[in-house]
């Protein structure tokens, strides 16, 4: 894990990367949620996207949004934000020139980022969006989506309403050509506590199978209940040689890699108790 700092409109911007040895592997650039109820790129559901396509081979890149730890500049609710993007996923492009994918993927305030992202970049061929704030945020700018992905969402979330997600799923699963994959994540609530694992899962499989077929993953409806996860297991690799899980865990206080590791081992779910939004 590399610590990167690279230029954005409003001043430097800090950021986390793991390069891939394989030239051609695809990349994902991972947005962290509201900077405002203390989101960072070390939310632990940030890192388990992180971790998940470090795990299958790409190279990935998280950072920490304007006004956020060392990243410079003010808050400004969405503009801002957007632009920290665009320059964020314009320095991966440059430094993986021959990745054959590229993907985004967000949560809560990022996931909201990151679609709007997706309009403006027909280069992405691929997203995760994790709990996108449907209740709070206008989506109708998807219209029409430009590719196919997932949408997550936790059936006890307290600040995004899972009604309000479904809702939007429904909607963009009537635009022509565009599949949208929908996990109902039952007992998890908007940090995802004790359901990291089950994330994890989830997500890694969309991307297998996104990766298998060669773009978007095929259209599953309904909910994914915790026993359809059973046997299904991704190896996490423990990169804390790198000193990178020195950041999180002065940001969570818990050695959050070995939990998430354990809780594959016993394909149970791992301890949360991050209060990022």
């Amino acid at each position: 894990m590399t610590e990167v700092l690279f230029n954005g409109h409003a001043g430097r911007l800090e950021g986390r990367y793991h390069q891939s040895e394989n030239p051609n592997a695809p990349i994902a650039l991972i947005l962290h949620p509201h900077p405002q109820y203390g989101g960072t790129m070390n939310n632990k559901v940030v890192y388990t996207l992180f971790s998940v396509f470090q795990s299958l081979g790409f190279s990935v890149l998280r950072f920490n949004f304007r006004s956020v730890g060392r990243s410079q500049g003010e808050f400004e609710d969405g503009a801002g934000e957007l632009s920290d993007a665009t320059v964020a996923l314009d320095w991966l492009q440059s430094v993986n020139p021959d990745a054959r994918q590229c993907w985004i993927a967000g949560y809560s305030f990022g996931a909201w980022i990151g679609l709007q992202l997706l309009m403006r970049r027909p280069d992405i061929s691929n997203f995760i969006a994790v709990s996108p704030p449907a209740n709070e945020k206008d989506f109708a700018f998807l219209a029409p989506c430009p590719t196919s992905g997932l949408i997550t969402q936790g059936a006890a979330d307290e600040i995004v309403n899972p009604v309000s997600v479904t809702t939007l799923v429904k909607r963009l699963n009537t635009q022509r050509n565009i599949s949208v994959d929908y996990a109902l994540i039952e007992g998890a609530d908007h940090m995802y506590n004790n359901h990291l694992v089950d994330l994890y899962k989830i997500a890694g499989h969309y991307i297998i199978d996104a990766l298998k077929k060669g773009g978007p993953a095929r259209k599953k409806r309904g909910r994914r209940r915790k026993s359809e996860l059973e046997g299904e297991t991704l190896l996490l690799e423990d990169d804390s040689k790198d000193g990178e899980m020195s950041d999180m865990e002065d940001e969570t206080g818990d050695d959050f890699e070995d939990d998430l590791t354990e809780g594959l081992a016993d394909d149970g779910d791992s301890s949360d108790n991050d209060n990022d939004n």
